[in-house]
């Protein structure tokens, strides 16, 4: 069986190829972009199975099916909710809720196998599901995380973090008094689950909330820097690509 990763976040693409060669499968090619996929597809044979994230670095990874016949089945790993994969019109297609759970994914493996050798058609409804994702009107953001210290478990809410940030490949809550918590997620599952009107990912490596921006500076390379009240291990900038979208969000 040939296998496929489409995943942005490269920390969780290799996460997820241990956890399936914990199930004997081997991954043939991880691929982190709409751009690269599309370039990938149009010159290799296509896996028997691919496990593609929804969301990519350069857009909605179902644009891949918009540009290249895919051949294969794919099992879709999404931080939504199962509220929003309502959205999906398709056909012997799975999905897996972020963090992977490894039990899921061994049923999901073993739901795939059952099905072959039938081949069945991938019908995928684009402009249903661009709707259904940007406005899911039963969203329930995240307002709280609980993060453990120790043998203590503290309850941190979204009113006291400064911001959110990729170290490592951990990713940690600061606060507002000046602490870091590390925390069980990625910052592209983050993106998912807080409220966007309240936090916004200006790059690769932070999510910072409104009410944390106390300034901001304009930055070398057409880039902008934030200012957060206590955060000063390193520059907090503005991707170059993200800088009017900022813009736009602080109103």
């Amino acid at each position: 069986m040939t296998t496929l990763i489409i995943e942005d976040e490269k920390p969780a693409a290799r996460l997820l190829q241990r956890k399936l060669a914990k199930l004997n499968i081997e991954v043939g090619a991880m691929l982190h972009s709409v751009e690269e996929s599309i370039e990938w597809f149009s010159k290799k044979e296509h896996p028997d199975l691919i496990f593609l994230d929804i969301q990519l670095s350069d857009g909605l990874s179902f644009e891949i099916f918009e540009k290249i016949d895919i051949k294969s089945a794919v099992i879709f790993t999404t931080a939504y909710d199962e509220y929003a994969l309502k959205a999906f019109k398709l056909n012997s297609v799975d999905y897996l809720l972020k963090p992977i759970d490894e039990d899921e994914l061994e049923a999901a493996i073993l739901k795939f196998k059952s099905r072959l050798p039938k081949q069945e058609m991938l019908n995928l409804d684009f402009a249903e599901i661009r709707k259904m994702l940007s406005n899911p009107f039963d969203k329930n953001y995240k307002k709280r995380f609980t993060v453990k210290i120790g043998q203590h478990l503290k309850v941190i809410s979204t009113d006291e973090i400064e911001c959110f940030f990729s170290e490592n490949k951990g990713t940690y809550i600061h606060t507002f008094d000046n602490r870091n918590y590390l925390i069980e997620s990625t910052l592209e599952v983050l993106e998912q689950e807080l409220d966007s009107s309240e936090f916004y990912r200006i790059s690769r490596k932070f999510i910072v909330p409104l009410k944390a921006i106390k300034e901001i500076v304009v930055y070398s390379n057409s880039r902008l820097k934030v200012i957060l009240p206590s955060y000063k291990d390193e520059e907090v900038v503005v991707s170059r690509e993200k800088v009017s979208d900022f813009k736009n969000w602080i109103g």
